[in-house]
């Protein structure tokens, strides 16, 4: 019952979390860094959406829909135009550079058959506006807002009752922010992606909500940056694919049934995230298929079926990837590697009370991964001479694994008393349980005193 109300207090990132889920044993101290991790995390949970502003004295002001039509449909309208709080009916193009902005209130409308605005031209500006009504089609990717122009820029947007939320692409050096996606109510398979980049290089996702979508999407465009967003109760919090040289960072990812799942790409960053609640059968906190080169340094990644999950990664040693200084908590299981494990590297993490440190699917081990200077909530060894570093080596064996390997009708009983109870005798009594999994030969005694 404890753990149910830690992953709870967890979920909600609050002070209390803080002191009962670092300080739960006696000689573990609290993460100095949980300040920048809170801190960060808030950031992403600030309210995005329209803020109040006030139309300028002189602006060329769009009274209704029609109206917004015709200056977006001339060639020579004005540069800038401005909405009232009030609701433009129609479906919307724009084919030239225009700046669109609106006092807090107003609202894009769809006719409920397609796009609601469709961004054709490079360098077009949408701030302060709600989307609403797109089309159903999946054929056609109906969305709130689509565009395919380079630069462009979506600030303070509301996207609601719309099959896709934003769709970029190809749409280089476009940014969005604080913005707010609300997805359908539909079954998470039915619904469209919340944010979706393709082949959009250079783009900047920042201080935005995403909310009861499908996936957001990352794929065939280099160094895209998210930072400082929320993504809850959806498929996939991010889902990167051919994404090199990208980063996500200083993010929210909570409740949904893969946190970030990455695929084949190199040299992402992924920092001082919240990666929680990711339960079920597939739940992953972070999850990696065949990607090189990844640095994935200060998140916590807490209260998932799985923390971690490794595919083929690297795909070769000379592309190391490194987990340094993150807090795996109150995991099923906190990495789950998938075949080799060579050019893995964890160091200064600390493995709090996962039920399962680590998990090797289809038999073998994990010891060509490097684990150094990690803590260990369950090690039981000792340091005599007072240097902060356990004098025996932290190792994992487990029998339950060998047994459900050779008996894969046993995996119904993962997780309960009995397979419990077994691991806890091949702890006891070594002699049962032969093969190594893991080995740490340096584990901290007390949790890193920096992330």
């Amino acid at each position: 019952m404890w753990q149910l109300r830690v992953s709870a207090a967890v979920l909600a990132v609050s002070t209390l979390a803080v002191g009962v889920l670092l300080g739960r044993t006696t000689h573990a101290r609290p993460v100095p860094a949980t300040t920048q991790v809170i801190s960060a995390a808030r950031r992403a949970w600030t309210r995005a959406g329209p803020v109040a502003q006030a139309i300028p004295a002189g602006a060329v002001v769009a009274s209704d829909g029609a109206a917004l039509t015709r200056m977006l449909q001339d060639p020579s309208g004005p540069q800038e135009i401005w909405l009232r709080a009030r609701r433009y009916d129609g479906d919307f193009v724009v084919r030239r550079k225009v700046a669109l902005r609106a006092a807090q209130g107003a609202v894009l409308q769809g006719t409920g058959t397609g796009t609601v605005l469709a961004i054709e031209a490079d360098d077009v500006t949408v701030d302060n506006v709600v989307v609403r009504h797109s089309g159903r089609r999946s054929t056609s990717e109906d969305a709130g807002i689509r565009s395919k122009g380079a630069r462009t820029q979506l600030r303070n947007l509301r996207v609601e009752d719309t099959l896709f939320g934003i769709t970029l692409g190809p749409c280089p050096s476009c940014v969005v922010e604080h913005s707010h996606v609300q997805g359908l109510d539909d079954e998470r398979e039915l619904r469209g992606d919340g944010i979706k980049l393709w082949e959009s290089n250079d783009a900047v996702i920042r201080h935005c909500t995403v909310d009861h979508v499908r996936d957001v999407v990352v794929w065939y465009s280099r160094r895209v940056l998210l930072e400082g967003n929320s993504v809850r109760h959806s498929r996939y919090g991010s889902h990167f694919m051919y994404a090199h040289d990208s980063i996500v960072r200083d993010s929210r990812i909570t409740d949904d049934v893969v946190g970030i799942f990455v695929m084949y790409s190199s040299r992402l960053h992924v920092e001082r995230n919240v990666l929680a609640g990711s339960h079920g059968a597939a739940g992953v906190g972070i999850g990696f298929k065949e990607s090189d080169g990844v640095q994935v340094s200060g998140n916590w990644i807490v209260a998932n079926t799985v923390g971690t999950y490794l595919d083929g990664t690297p795909r070769s040693p000379k592309f190391p990837v490194h987990f340094a200084n993150n807090l795996f908590a109150l995991n099923d299981v906190a990495l789950r590697f998938h075949g080799p494990s060579e050019g893995l590297f964890f160091a200064g993490n600390d493995f709090h009370e996962d039920t399962v440190v680590a998990e090797v699917e289809g038999g073998g081990d994990a010891l060509a991964a490097s684990f150094r200077g990690n803590y260990f909530s369950d090690y039981v060894g000792y340091d005599l001479d007072g240097n902060g570093v356990g004098d025996v080596a932290y190792q994992i064996k487990r029998l339950s694994g060998e047994l459900t390997d050779a008996h894969p009708s046993l995996k119904l009983f993962s997780g309960t008393v009995a397979m419990g109870l077994v691991d806890a005798i091949a702890r006891a009594m070594p002699v049962f349980s032969s093969r190594l999994l893991l080995v740490d030969s340096a584990p901290k005694l007390r949790a890193a005193e920096a992330l």
